[in-house]
């Protein structure tokens, strides 16, 4: 199992991050190690000063593929739902500046926090999701799919042309804007369609 992730996906974000628009997605990866368990606490993390959420749509690969051809990439998942890209900032800040990788900033054990899927239905408007994330009852994030700069089709279509897809995988498809610090203490949330399908707590 895969998980792979799509930055600056929303141009918002981008910006507010100081970051130029990309031309084509934005991958980087996460090990499965990197996955928190369902009803199991967020720990902070000891080697990090500044963490910050990314609450972002996540999509379930259900078939197995490689060189997917766009049009036919809806056929490829089966289930969304909302996750936290959970991101060590001042870590990946100081990577950045020096130029180098920053999978430590971003992959660590239990950065990928995953909520409920729900099942796709014939006829899902993959254009039309409406999402929320938010960090002690105040909502911190919102958006909607359509806001992508990459639809999830292309996604799935361009990450197949390097990484085979295959059963399982999951997909983080970028954070809009509004991410921000958290600390230990905060109650963490993420909104499908105004459902509530993903609760962290952060210790």
């Amino acid at each position: 199992m895969k998980i792979i992730c799509i930055g600056r996906n929303y141009a918002d974000h981008a910006k507010e991050l100081g970051n130029e628009i990309p031309e084509e997605p934005v991958i980087f990866m996460k090990p499965k190690n990197a996955l928190l368990q369902p009803h199991t606490p967020f720990y902070y993390p000891e080697f990090t000063n500044e963490l910050h959420y990314e609450g972002e749509l996540v999509l379930r690969i259900c078939k197995n593929g490689k060189y997917i051809q766009e049009r036919h990439a809806n056929a490829y998942y089966n289930g969304i739902t909302v996750g936290i890209d959970f991101t060590a900032r001042d870590i990946q800040l100081e990577c950045k500046k020096k130029g180098l990788p920053w999978e430590k900033a971003k992959a660590f054990d239990n950065s990928a926090a995953v909520g409920k899927f729900t099942d796709i239905a014939p006829g899902f408007n993959a254009k039309n999701v409406n999402f929320s994330f938010s960090k002690n009852g105040e909502i911190v994030q919102k958006a909607n799919s359509s806001e992508v700069i990459f639809s999830f089709d292309k996604l799935i279509s361009n990450i197949s042309n390097y990484f085979s897809l295959n059963i399982g995988d999951l997909i983080f498809t970028g954070t809009p804007a509004g991410v921000g610090e958290c600390l230990v203490g905060d109650h963490l949330e993420g909104f499908l369609e105004g459902v509530s399908v993903l609760k962290v707590e952060v210790k």
